[in-house]
Order: C-alpha cells, then structure tokens, then sequence
C-alpha cells in the first residue's frame, strides 16, 4: 500500500512540475502535495535518476530530457493509431489531413495523410511545429482544454490561401491532441465539420 502511495505521489509531482512552467521549488511542491519537504526529496531522488525530473541552478524543479524521450517514443504508436481515421478523412474531404499534438507548448504535426484522388492538394510536413494560436488545429487543442468539441475553421493562418478544419480529440487520458484537414479551396465547413468529428471521435477510440 505504501509503494502504491509513493508512486501515487511521484505521478502527482511530475503533473505538477509539468503544469508550472517556470519549475517549482522543493518548497512548494510540499505544499501543493500537501506532504513534508522530507518526502518530496525521497520523490525526487528516483524520478531525477530516472531523467524525469532535474533541479536547475536555482534548484527549481523541472521535467528532465526523459520525459520526452518517453513521448517520443509514444508518438509512433499515437500515428499508427490515428492512420486508418486519417486516410479515411483525407479520401472524404479530398484535403490533406493530420494529427496535431501539443509538444513544448507548440502544435506538432504528428501523422499527415494526403488525399489520393485530387489534382492538387496542400503540402504538410510531418514534424512541423506552429503556435497554439495560429491555424485550425491549435485552436482546436485550446478549444479542447475549455471543453469545446466543435470544429475549428481558419483562412489563411499558417500557409497564405490555406483552409484548415480541425476538431479536438478528447477522451484520452495524457493527451492533447486534434484532427483536421488543410486545403487549397474553400471547404464546406458543415460537411467537412461533421468529418472531422467523426475522425476525432474515431482517433479518440483507438488511442483509448
């Protein structure tokens, strides 16, 4: 029961330290655990030996580079999850469609699927990064974090001439994600709209 509790506390601690960007002292991790300064040293000992946690120069708590090592090598299993939605959409829309997932505060595209059947269709780079604020699918993700289901529909934010649909995917525990599709031409948004909640909805099955 005991162990059960420590690593109850050391998951709390790590959440927390990731939702502080500025780190968190030794201090008032204490205090948000509501535990003795004592024990959050006995949390840290492993987690930093682990690379999950490190103390910068001021000795603020901060994640370590092996959490997103962890991340990293969750991502291909959250791409193959989300290709056959994907693939689907694409077809259906007749636009380029993606999955976008919160890394670093930024949206990264993580899986992108392009149409088969159309002349022309917008170019994604898989791995590409945008701000949270600019484009369909990061707001998707910000919307997502109030709740918000509906489809997001921009012009023109990441790429001039650009229409991008996107929906967050929700439901799945440790994610922040969205689905969408990009285009070259105006897309029908309640058409589209509806699509894309199906694929977010989809990917949000899968993932679980």
């Amino acid at each position: 029961m005991e162990t059960a509790q420590t690593l109850d506390r050391g998951l709390r601690l790590l959440h927390l330290v990731a939702e502080t960007p500025g780190g968190l002292t030794v201090t008032e991790a204490a205090t948000r655990l509501g535990i003795g300064r004592a024990a959050v040293y006995r949390l840290v000992a492993p987690l930093a030996e682990h690379g999950l946690l490190r103390r910068d120069t001021a000795g603020r708590l901060r994640l370590g580079a092996g959490v997103l090592q962890l991340a990293r090598q969750a991502q291909p299993l959250l791409a193959e999850g989300a290709l056959p939605a994907l693939r689907r959409l694409a077809e259906q829309a007749g636009a380029t469609a993606h999955l976008t997932v919160v890394e670093g505060g930024e949206g990264v595209a993580l899986a992108v699927v392009e149409p088969s059947w159309t002349s022309f269709h917008v170019a994604y780079r898989t791995g590409a990064r945008h701000p949270l604020e600019r484009g369909a699918a990061g707001q998707a993700i910000l919307a997502g974090r109030t709740g918000a289901a509906g489809p997001v529909n921009t012009v023109g934010e990441l790429q001039p001439g650009a229409y991008g649909v996107a929906a967050p995917v929700l439901g799945v525990p440790g994610l922040e994600a969205s689905v969408g599709v990009v285009a070259l031409a105006p897309l029908d948004a309640e058409t589209v709209g509806a699509q894309v909640l199906a694929a977010a909805t989809a990917i949000a099955t899968a993932l679980r």
